[in-house]
């Protein structure tokens, strides 16, 4: 991804849901103005939710989500409808696609109801006013993706409810001074993708850069010379998770310390729930499910943190031998209770709608939650420390008590 683009996790979500036939694909289209849906007057065409990353004025930058119809029927279709209901998860604007020659259907009411629930905004839209126009309810527009009629003033309504306020946290720049040096500590092994940054350590970098600060960006194995190059004493070192025990034992114990998933957990608002949930780890019995969770799918390599180290220092940590279960992408479960901790990743690539929707889960059921930076600080005696630059200690604006 180029520095320009707008991460996928701060666009605006609009997903399409309705019925099979109703033409949401072929809406997607019109109002993109590009083909990204496949159409086809067969029914349930769509058989995954499809995700569309682009500009559309007079929104800016969103992600498209068609979904597959919500009547599908058969064991395969069902698989389908739970995908369409899982977008949900991740939608800030959701449009309901309905047939005109048929009005609203029970499906479409129990979508509309969906929406209200989760307190979405939303729009209905009766397709196919080529084909019939009918009486519609109030608030509801009339559109045909075959002519055009309508379709203007969906876009509008659309960027009308898409309106939110910008976050008011930052990554770091908050915690830095015009001038402040941060040093950058980034692994580049087999899981790093090959000639880029990770999202994360490039947002970082930028919010760095924005409060103007200087960057220093160094390997776990140059640190030490990088260190004894500079010539001033860093603000704040920010460390990947996979190298934090040997990023504390390099660095002077007095010099501030943190990682990249604890800020991360920090601007998207559950850093206290995570602190919480680290502390499940310590109680874990032979047998006890554990969830790994990672918000986007990759290649898992021989040494994958999520999958293997982190299994790998719990057993160590806890001598004892829990079940590892783990989930990623869209595929996170409703039913947490057979789960004794959830550990997630930092979300990076989850818009905040999704990320808040995982923690309301676990928080309802009942199940710790925490995130793969701040255990593994824990899992190494070193949280207290990493949380400290961030006001967490006898001196700062929260207390944190050691586990």
């Amino acid at each position: 991804m180029g520095m320009n683009a707008v991460p996928a996790a701060e666009r605006i979500h609009i997903g399409f849901f309705g019925r099979r036939n109703a033409g949401k694909s072929s809406l997607v289209n019109a109002v993109t103005g590009q083909q990204l849906a496949i159409v086809s007057d067969v029914r349930g065409t769509t058989t995954d939710p499809v995700y569309k990353t682009m500009e559309l004025l007079p929104m800016g930058p969103v992600v498209i989500i068609d979904t597959p119809g919500i009547d599908d029927e058969g064991e395969l279709g069902a698989l389908r409808v739970q995908k369409s209901r899982q977008a949900l998860h991740k939608t800030d604007v959701a449009v309901l696609v309905a047939d005109a020659a048929l009005g609203l259907m029970p499906e479409d009411k129990q979508l509309i109801e969906a929406f209200r629930q989760k307190g979405l905004a939303y729009v209905v839209v009766f397709n196919k006013s080529d084909l019939a126009s009918p009486k519609i309810p109030d608030g509801a527009l009339l559109a045909s993706a075959v002519t055009g009629e309508g379709v203007r003033e969906l876009k509008e309504r659309i960027a009308h409810l898409a309106v939110r306020p910008e976050p008011s946290g930052r990554i770091v720049a908050d915690l830095l001074a015009p001038g402040d040096l941060a040093v950058m500590v980034v692994p580049i092994d087999k899981a790093a993708p090959k000639g880029r940054l990770i999202l994360p350590q490039q947002q970082t970098l930028r919010d760095i850069l924005d409060a103007g600060a200087f960057a220093v960006v160094a390997r776990e194995t140059e640190l030490v010379k990088a260190l004894a190059a500079l010539g001033q004493r860093p603000r704040l070192v920010i460390t990947d998770s996979q190298v934090f025990k040997q990023v504390a034992a390099d660095i002077p114990a007095d010099l501030p310390l943190t990682s990249f998933s604890i800020l991360f957990a920090r601007y998207k608002g559950n850093l206290d729930t995570a602190i919480k949930g680290a502390a499940a780890v310590d109680s874990l019995q032979d047998g006890d499910k554990v969830l790994i969770a990672e918000g986007c799918t990759h290649h898992r390599q021989c040494d994958d943190i999520g999958s293997v180290k982190i299994p790998r220092w719990i057993a160590a940590h806890t001598k004892k031998s829990p079940e590892f279960c783990f989930c990623s992408g869209t595929e996170f479960p409703d039913d947490l209770s057979p789960y004794k901790l959830i550990i997630h990743c930092g979300g990076c690539m989850l818009s905040e709608r999704e990320m808040k929707y995982r923690l309301a889960c676990a928080a309802d059921q009942g199940i710790p939650i925490t995130n793969y930076g701040i255990l593994i600080a824990h899992l190494h005696g070193i949280l207290a420390r990493s949380i400290a630059p961030l006001g967490y200690g006898s001196t700062g604006e929260r207390e944190y008590v050691a586990f």
